[in-house]
């Protein structure tokens, strides 16, 4: 028998709502949000008064940029949803919202179907096994085809997908829904917005496609239930709660999809999709626990959900609130924490109090007493969590693993409109930094410039556009550059010998390195350089051994060509001397850095740019030109493929540094008619004369 505390994990649902520009995620929110009865009133994308889209930005451009978080209620259950960006340049909210979700629903368009970015965030589900079903919504446009659709989710996506009900009509005739576990028809009274529904009889024109989808459904599930296989191949009748039950196991094993139809904006198939998030998405008892490590031995730590084991948490959003101040939203992985307790910041140590938290209905907010395992919150007014910070009740110590970032490929100068905004610039420029881990601020050493990166032009146009609306900041902002990085191409061997009297003492280090280039299939996941130490502690006692692992490592931030960061780097420490009486820290990095600094000016250093890939969805008419200007831009086509009848998908490798401006450019090779999608995928080695041009123009005399 279940606890009161297991009774109430169960009825939670942690859940993503994902997918490509316009594919109606945000209005498909709006809708669970007033058939929970959470909005009194339905908001509309196109009206620009969507409650999840609470940014002024948002609002106006139609698309979501910060995972707006909401908490609601379907039948006993707690759904805490997570409305994700379908923009690539905000990928760092769906990385971070992906990691602390249980169940996602991805959200298809009956026309566009598996669409760029939909495929994107899909495989970065994939990445966190993260359970899923799929919405496919806007059955009333024309060109709508529900079957094409799963089609393209099992080829592209690669899922076992299988419809658990079917539309009734399709395009301009979308009536309804056929729910194939209850083999009922459902129809959704537009006068009460969807929210008066009428269960019927299945229309004699559409039983013999209701019975052999419902045989393909019951043939699809019995591999996960013996029970369901014997009375399945027996012929025998299946009672309902069977078929939810196998449906469950599968969506929860990540071995099966669920798939739904229906028409948000027209009202129609959204309360079959709660009910289904309600039976089918994982609670968090469903879930692996999840494992961490021990600080200091770095052991693994299991972290249940167990509302009485100790506290730990995740810390997955910073944001700045007019109100309220800092808002550090948090994943409860075990334990519970009460309004007043203490926690502990396994990642600093800091210990701090929390005053308030909230439940976060998008930008509202109600007050709690505690938050408990597998509930998401928020703290306000934490001064030392970040995004990816462990947080415990200090009776466990325990590092959950980190958050991992694609670092910023795209800059642009900054300074404000007047002196008196100086001040004010660097203090927004700082709290947006803390909010968003892809957004970053640094001053150019040679102009004495605030630069600003991001992962696009759309990326840095929404912050400078937040700097005027939300802090009152007008700032001048220059043409966006490239981020570019830099690696070696030969491998030698650095040594260094420092022998110095300073105030008095003496200092003696002395240090030799292998230093390598090395494949980013080589690296360990996520790293960008690798250090090793290969010599004893009679060489070089351990307790030098950090201070010049990082002194290595923060040599490479300031590359010899453009002062770049270097990337693909061995390091491998393999002698040294000390003296037992003038050795110490500093002198061994001081050597460190003179060793490292030297032979990287000597190993034939170049510079790397990043490459885009970008995917273009167009009308045939226009491939032709598209093709030639995507080869004109140094792209390498890797597939060109049938979207539908009337479109193609062309996927490329294309340098950053030729992009800029392409919304222009692709409207006027297409008559406004294609569409596209960048995404970062890789820094590339550049070619001898983009890297002549490279430095001509860092270096001040471009011609």
């Amino acid at each position: 028998m279940k606890s009161e505390a297991e009774t109430t994990l169960s009825l939670i649902r942690n859940i993503g709502i994902m997918a490509h520009i316009d594919a109606g995620k945000t209005t498909t929110t709006e809708r669970i949000l007033f058939y929970t009865g959470f909005l009194h009133k339905m908001g509309e994308v196109h009206d620009g008064n969507a409650f999840t889209d609470w940014m002024e930005q948002e609002r106006e451009r139609g698309i979501t940029i910060t995972a707006a978080t909401v908490s609601c209620f379907w039948k006993e259950h707690k759904i805490n949803i997570i409305d994700t960006p379908g923009h690539v340049d905000f990928t760092a909210e769906v990385e971070r919202s992906l990691r602390v979700l249980d169940g996602a629903i991805g959200v298809f368009c009956a026309v566009g179907g598996v669409e760029p970015q939909s495929e994107t965030v899909w495989h970065q589900a994939d990445r966190y096994q993260i359970p899923r079903m799929a919405y496919i919504n806007k059955m009333d446009r024309t060109g709508a085809d529900y079957d094409r659709v799963i089609q393209m989710i099992h080829e592209r996506l690669t899922a076992k997908a299988v419809p658990i009900n079917i539309p009734i009509g399709r395009e301009d005739h979308f009536e309804g829904v056929i729910d194939l576990i209850t083999m009922t028809a459902w129809h959704f009274d537009p006068l009460t917005y969807g929210q008066e529904t009428k269960a019927s009889e299945i229309p004699h024109n559409m039983l013999e496609e209701a019975k052999e989808a419902r045989e393909h459904l019951l043939e699809s599930i019995s591999e996960f239930d013996d029970e369901l296989m014997m009375l399945f191949l027996e012929g025998e009748n299946i009672p309902q709660d069977l078929i939810r039950r196998a449906i469950r196991r599968g969506t929860v094993q990540n071995e099966f999809v669920p798939v739904l139809c229906g028409s948000s904006l027209r009202n129609r198939g959204v309360q079959l999709l709660l009910d289904a998030i309600c039976d089918y998405m994982p609670s968090p008892l469903d879930i692996p626990p999840v494992e961490g490590s021990d600080p200091e031995s770095k052991t693994p730590v299991i972290v249940r959900s167990d509302p009485n084991a100790p506290f730990v948490a995740m810390a997955f959003k910073v944001q700045v609130d007019k109100y309220v101040g800092k808002l550090v939203y948090v994943r409860v992985y075990s334990g519970t924490l009460k309004k007043g307790e203490s926690f502990v910041n396994q990642t600093n140590g800091k210990r701090e109090r929390v005053s308030r938290m909230l439940s976060m209905m998008s930008n509202r907010k109600v007050d709690l007493d505690n938050l408990h395992a597998g509930d998401i919150g928020a703290f306000v007014g934490s001064r030392f969590l970040i995004t990816g910070d462990t947080i415990t009740d200090g009776k466990l110590e325990v590092h959950l693993s980190k958050m991992h970032f694609p670092d910023s490929v795209i800059s642009i100068a900054i300074e404000p409109k007047t002196k008196a905004d100086q001040e004010s610039l660097k203090e927004a420029l700082t709290r947006l930094e803390e909010e968003d881990p892809t957004f970053k601020v640094h001053i150019d050493k040679d102009s004495g410039q605030t630069l600003i990166s991001g992962m696009g032009e759309l990326h840095l146009d929404i912050i400078v556009d937040r700097l005027k609306r939300e802090f009152n900041v007008s700032a001048n902002v220059g043409n966006p550059q490239v981020s570019y990085k830099e690696t070696i191409t030969k491998e030698l061997i650095a040594e260094e010998t420092f022998v110095r009297d300073m105030n008095g003492k003496g200092n003696f280090a002395q240090v030799k390195f292998r230093i390598s280039p090395i494949s980013p299939q080589d690296l360990p996941d996520e790293e960008k350089n690798l250090f090793v130490n290969s010599i004893s502690p009679e060489k070089i006692p351990q307790e030098y051994w950090k201070a010049i692992e990082e002194a290595a490592m923060n040599t490479l931030n300031d590359g010899p060509l453009i002062s770049g960061a270097i990337e693909r780097v061995k390091i491998e420490l393999i002698d040294g001397a000390f003296n037992p009486v003038d050795s110490n820290e500093l002198a061994f990095r001081i050597s460190t850095s003179m060793a490292i600094g030297k032979a990287l000016r000597m190993a034939d250093p170049v510079i790397m740019e990043p490459i885009m890939l970008l995917t273009v969805l167009s009308p045939d008419d226009f491939v032709g030109d598209i093709i030639s200007d995507i080869n004109a831009k140094r792209g390498k086509i890797e597939v060109m493929r049938r979207h539908s009848e009337i479109q193609q998908e062309i996927i490329a490798d294309v340098p950053l540094s030729e992009l800029f401006g392409y919304a222009t450019r692709i409207r006027s090779l297409s008559q406004g008619r294609a569409i596209y999608t960048l995404e970062f995928k890789k820094y590339e080695i550049s070619p001898a004369n983009v890297q002549t041009a490279v430095l001509k123009k860092i270096r001040g005399y471009a011609d």
